[in-house]
C-alpha cells in the first residue's frame, strides 16, 4: 500500500481512505492476515489516527475486517449465508432449528421493549431461554427467548438436570401451543458485553438484531431477540420468496 494524497479529495477523508483500504485488502492481504498497527497505517496514508479509525470502523461494519482479542485487526472471511426463519409457522426448538439451548432462568424483570411486545404486566414472571447458533464452526448468533410463565404452566424447572435441559423443557412446553403467526423486525445494533462474549466479539461491535414475536390464542406468547454478527453474517429470509440480503 503506497502513500495516497487525500487533501484534494472532495469526499470525507475517512470515506476515501476506506475505499483505498478496501482495494488493498483485495490485492495485498489474505483472509485472516493481521493488518499493520494504527500508527503504521496512519503514517503510510498521511492521516490522523482518528480518521484512520473511522475508516477501519466502517470496514468492520461492512464485514471486511474483524477485531480479535489479543490478535488485532484481521481481514475477515466472506460472510456466511444464515437463514432466518427457514420454515414458517414453527416454534423455536422444533426439528430443523439450528439453535443450541444453553440455559433457562426465571425473572420478574425484562427489557421494556420486550415487556411491551409480550404485553406483560410489571413484575410478571418470565422464563428467559438462552440459545446459541454456530455455522461452519463459527459462533454467528446469540439469542434470548422470553416466555411468560403463565404461557407454559406445565414447565417444571426441577425436572431438568442440566442447564440445557432447563432450556429444552421450556421449549417443549411452548410447543404445546398452536402457533397462529409471527412478526419480525431487523435493526443494526451494538453488541452488549454478554452477547459479545458469546459471539467472540468486542463489546460495541456491530451486530444485527432480529426480534421475533410469536402469537398463539390471539396474544403474544413468546419474544425472541436474536443477535447476529454483522461482520460474518448475511441474513437470508423466506422459504420460496426472493432472498433478502442484509449487510452485504
Amino acid at each position: 500500500m503506497g502513500t495516497t494524497q487525500l487533501d484534494t479529495v472532495p469526499e470525507p477523508k475517512y470515506w476515501h481512505l476506506k475505499t483505498v483500504l478496501s482495494e488493498a485488502l483485495d490485492s495485498e492481504f489474505a483472509v485472516g492476515e493481521v493488518l499493520p498497527n494504527e500508527r503504521e497505517l496512519a503514517a503510510r496514508f498521511g492521516v490522523a489516527r482518528a480518521t484512520l479509525r473511522q475508516a477501519l470502523e466502517q470496514l468492520e461494519l461492512e464485514g471486511r475486517l474483524q477485531r480479535r482479542r489479543g490478535v488485532g485487526t484481521t481481514v475477515a472471511p466472506p460472510r456466511a449465508d444464515v437463514a432466518v426463519d427457514p420454515v414458517r409457522h414453527t416454534w423455536p426448538g422444533t426439528p430443523g432449528d439450528d439453535w443450541q439451548p444453553v440455559d433457562a432462568a426465571e425473572s420478574d424483570t425484562v427489557p421494556a421493549e420486550v415487556a411491551r411486545l409480550l404485553e406483560t404486566a410489571p413484575g410478571e414472571p418470565v422464563h428467559i431461554v438462552r440459545r446459541n447458533r454456530v455455522t461452519d464452526g463459527r459462533p454467528v448468533a446469540a439469542e434470548l427467548l422470553y416466555v411468560p410463565a403463565a404461557a407454559v404452566p406445565g414447565y417444571d424447572p426441577e425436572a431438568a438436570l442440566s442447564a440445557p435441559g432447563r432450556a429444552r423443557a421450556v421449549l417443549r412446553a411452548l410447543q404445546e401451543h398452536e402457533l397462529e403467526g409471527q412478526d419480525r423486525t431487523v435493526e443494526l445494533g451494538s453488541a452488549r458485553a454478554e452477547d459479545a462474549k458469546q459471539l467472540d466479539r468486542l463489546p460495541g461491535a456491530p451486530v444485527l438484531v432480529v426480534t421475533t414475536r410469536y402469537v398463539s390464542r390471539g396474544r403474544p406468547t413468546a419474544v425472541a431477540v436474536s443477535t447476529y454478527r454483522a461482520d460474518t453474517c448475511r441474513l437470508t429470509f423466506g422459504e420460496r420468496d426472493a432472498v433478502a440480503l442484509l449487510a452485504g
